[in-house]
């Protein structure tokens, strides 16, 4: 156990997993990013709810304009 190779790869490793211990958090934890997927998943079903209610206005004031459509264009009218 004390080849060079042994101990330098020892000492390595202790000073990279001292530096990992030490080191300030980077990034995103799991509970942020359920976070932040909730919020942007509320915002779009929000948006979904807004633009459905807008075409189904839009589309009752075609209707009342136009009476419900017509009749067809069939032979007998």
């Amino acid at each position: 156990m004390n080849h060079p190779w042994i101990v330098y790869l020892t000492a390595y490793l202790g000073v990279r997993i001292e530096r990992a211990r030490n080191a300030p958090s980077r990034g995103a934890s799991a509970v942020e990013w359920v976070i932040i997927t909730a919020i942007i998943a509320g915002v779009a079903l929000g948006l979904a709810t807004l633009i459905k209610t807008l075409v189904e206005q839009k589309s009752s004031e075609i209707q009342g304009t136009f009476g419900g459509g017509g009749g067809g264009g069939g032979a007998d009218s």
